[in-house]
């Protein structure tokens, strides 16, 4: 449509130029004494147009030729640019083909280039950003070189450079101190990876990438605290699966746990847990163990225990076997630890579980042994015998006969006491 419009508008000109020039009898006279100039009016016009073209045509190649000193100095330092550029790319593909010699060569080429174009006024507008990532780049191919003075060399002239450069250099210097990290908890150094992880800006302190060499160092470093926080900051951000999340976390809170000196700081620990942590049947069995063997307050233990009980009696319980056996030996060494009868609240959970399941043998062993604690000897023979035609654990088979044998020496049966000595020796 637009075609039709230019035709119809280019016809209507054709038809006007010819109306006007075609019978058109008009002259100019032009007077010079002593002579006299008769020319046709289309002849003027036209000259005036010529004119009018042939000004124009010379006055924008005069610009032209100004612009020439101009396009030629634009013309260099897009080359210029360019010839970083590609240095830049050769340093990078270079550095990813594990050629660190060229790669650190192609990099501080692209330096010394640049500083001089720097010196000659004639550096690119992101010559900044540029010579950064040169010595990035030469830092890191210094790193897998083991050339660690050339390497923190270059990563500090990479710093002074980005110290108060614009946004896009920020970025660039974030990318240096996240990778002096990393080179330093690969020289083990991790009281230094963690001092250059805490120099990092809050933002970029809680990415994704900061956060799992945070994880990495202390670990390393055995601040088992610092990981677990960082592990709950990685878990929310999802960063690992659910599963991988919770094993992870499970791992830190049971060494946390584990590595206590006393009761008190182990009641510390626990109260720095949060109530997902405590609830994780290996993380709360550990602190049972740990409490007891530290000589501690059983009743916290029981306390500690309580959401792993609930789990064990849940009627589609899934809790692990070997958890299970695990639980059952803390409560037991605990009864046997405390001084007096067992708790009653624990007594009554005992018996109400038990007597739900009544073909659970470790349930039976368990209210055995309380049985035993309240002097109820028969009631502790009966189920402990119950329970031993089930139990398939050696261990948990010889504490059943050992508990049979003082039970018949509380009785003064020496040859049923015998016996159980024997089958418990046996296993």
């Amino acid at each position: 449509m637009r075609n039709v419009f230019w035709f119809l508008l280019l016809f209507a000109i054709a038809a006007t130029v010819a109306l006007f020039a075609g019978n058109n009898q008009s002259t100019v006279t032009l007077f010079w004494p002593p002579y006299r100039i008769d020319l046709s009016l289309n002849l003027v016009l036209l000259a005036l147009l010529a004119a009018f073209f042939l000004v124009y045509a010379a006055l924008r190649g005069l610009l032209l030729l100004l612009a020439l000193p101009g396009e030629a100095r634009r013309w260099r330092a897009r080359h210029q640019e360019r010839v970083l550029q590609q240095g830049l790319f050769d340093a990078l593909s270079h550095l990813t083909a594990g050629r660190y010699l060229r790669a650190r060569k192609a990099a501080e080429s692209v330096v010394a280039q640049t500083e001089t174009l720097v010196r000659s006024e004639q550096a690119p507008t992101q010559s900044t950003r540029l010579v950064a990532m040169a010595h990035l780049l030469a830092a890191e191919s210094a790193h897998a070189l083991s050339d660690r003075s050339g390497r923190d060399e270059h990563a500090r002239l990479a710093l002074e450079l980005t110290e108060s450069a614009r946004r896009d250099a920020q970025e660039v210097r974030e990318g240096v101190q996240l990778r002096a990290a990393r080179w330093a908890c690969d020289d083990r150094d991790m009281q230094s990876a963690l001092l250059r992880l805490d120099e990092l800006p809050q933002g970029v302190a809680r990415r994704t990438l900061a956060l799992r060499l945070r994880l990495k160092v202390a670990r390393l470093a055995g601040q088992t605290l610092l990981a677990l926080e960082t592990a709950r900051l990685l878990g929310k951000h999802r960063a690992f699966s659910e599963g991988a999340s919770r094993s992870i976390v499970r791992g830190l809170a049971t060494e946390l746990v584990r590595n206590v000196h006393d009761a008190g700081q182990l009641q510390k620990v626990w109260g720095q847990l949060d109530e997902n942590e405590r609830g994780i049947p290996e993380v709360a069995l550990q602190a049972g163990e740990r409490m007891l063997a530290l000589q501690g307050d059983f009743t916290l233990v029981q306390q500690w225990l309580l959401p792993v009980w609930e789990q064990l009696v849940r009627p589609a319980s899934t809790l692990p076997q070997e958890l299970r056996l695990r639980l059952v030996l803390l409560l037991e060494r605990g009864f046997s630890l405390t001084p007096g009868q067992p708790d009653a609240a624990w007594l009554a959970r005992i018996e109400a579980a038990q007597m739900a399941n009544p073909r659970e043998p470790l349930l039976q062993y368990l209210a055995g042994v309380a049985c035993m604690h309240l002097s109820l000897w028969g009631k502790a023979q009966q189920m402990l015998r119950q329970a031993l035609t089930q139990l398939a654990d050696e261990e948990l088979r010889r504490r059943a006969w050992s508990a049979l044998a003082r039970l018949a020496e509380q009785r003064e049966d020496s040859a049923a006491a015998l016996d159980a000595w024997r089958k418990a020796a046996q296993g």
